[in-house]
């Protein structure tokens, strides 16, 4: 189901950045507001990023619309993200994935999510609260891999989860830079990756915060 506001914002996106016909209509689809705090439901539709309880911020739909094309996504394939957030990006996902996997580390920003995508009435979005370091592996492999926080490095159990010829895109610290980075699983690794534009995103913490 499409809105209005949904359609200006992706006309005013795509001043920016071209969309792919699958992606565009993805975001087209989810109703932002249901994603951001009562207090931001004026401004969910600018094209910036909001913040949220625990020094978290949601995305900008300008971000969510480049990392979602950025994964090369394809409608059959099952992709895993780490750092649910306020649950827009894995909705947006869900929109072009068959199966969209979660994990958030903070308890109180899941069960938030959890309850905005119970009523979005999304039937294929799994979450989890965990570690995102570790994964999912019980419902591994998947064929793609998304990170919506920066990470230092890329964990052996996250390349592990990830299919042979599958691909990554994570934020990622290159000296005081964050940088959005591509990657490709070759023969059980990943590739040297291409950096595809400079960003900034909260970090990859280690553990769960209750």
């Amino acid at each position: 189901m499409f809105n209005i506001k949904s359609l200006l914002m992706c006309e005013e996106i795509e001043k920016i950045f071209p969309l792919d016909k699958e992606v565009r209509r993805a975001i087209e689809e989810v109703d932002r507001e249901m994603f951001v705090p009562s207090s931001m439901r004026m401004r969910a539709y600018d094209l910036n990023p909001l913040p949220m309880k625990e020094e978290q911020w949601i995305s900008s739909p300008l971000t969510v619309a480049k990392m979602t094309q950025y994964l090369l996504p394809q409608s059959g394939d099952s992709v895993l993200e780490i750092g649910c957030g306020s649950g827009y990006q894995a909705m947006v996902l869900s929109k072009i994935f068959r199966r969209v996997f979660s994990v958030e580390r903070i308890s109180k920003i899941l069960l938030e999510a959890q309850e905005r995508i119970r009523k979005s009435g999304a039937y294929n979005i799994n979450t989890k609260l965990d570690d995102g370091q570790r994964g999912w592996s019980a419902y591994a492999p998947y064929d793609r891999i998304l990170f919506s926080a920066c990470a230092e490095n890329i964990s052996q159990a996250i390349i592990d989860q990830l299919q042979e010829g599958g691909i990554l895109v994570a934020p990622i610290l290159r000296g005081n830079k964050q940088m959005i980075m591509r990657f490709y699983k070759k023969n059980g690794q990943l590739d040297a990756g291409e950096i595809l534009e400079e960003c900034l995103f909260v970090p990859v913490l280690d553990g769960i915060s209750h």
